[in-house]
């Protein structure tokens, strides 16, 4: 059973730091822009981090050549994807846990930079269920197993 407090203060740091992104740079720049200010955010407070680190999902057991790359992966188990977009969408969202369930990931957060204020994202993942949940403890997503 995940603890979600424990989880919620894990990230807190993090959400500060897309927030801080945010406020800095402001709206309607492109998605480079807030990645690059994200690292450099990162580094200033010190918080681990692996930038567009590149994953090969398996299939029985076996490394596929399909590759994807997570935006940042943050203490090595907070999966970040940045957005700067008009809406996220279910599309953003399944990537993001996606990423969470083959990381083997605790937490994952969705930032969208484009609007006015910063649109932040959490979600956690259940390695024995295999369910997303949202910081509430409410199943977004199940994966068959």
């Amino acid at each position: 059973m995940l603890d979600l407090d424990k989880l919620k203060d894990h990230i807190f740091d993090i959400v500060g730091a897309l927030y801080e992104v945010h406020t800095e740079l402001g709206p309607g720049l492109n998605e480079y822009c807030y990645q690059e200010g994200l690292r450099l955010q990162l580094e200033e407070q010190g918080i681990s981090y692996q930038k567009e680190l590149t994953i090969h999902p398996t299939y029985h057991g076996k490394e596929m050549d399909a590759v994807y790359r997570v935006d940042f992966l943050c203490k090595g188990d907070i999966v970040i994807e940045c957005k700067s977009v008009d809406e996220l969408n279910g599309d953003m969202r399944a990537q993001l846990y996606n990423y969470m369930r083959l990381l083997k990931c605790p937490c994952g957060i969705i930032v969208n930079f484009a609007g006015k204020k910063a649109v932040i994202e959490r979600y956690f993942y259940d390695d024995q269920t295999h369910d997303i949940l949202t910081v509430d403890g409410r199943v977004v997503h199940k994966y068959r197993h």
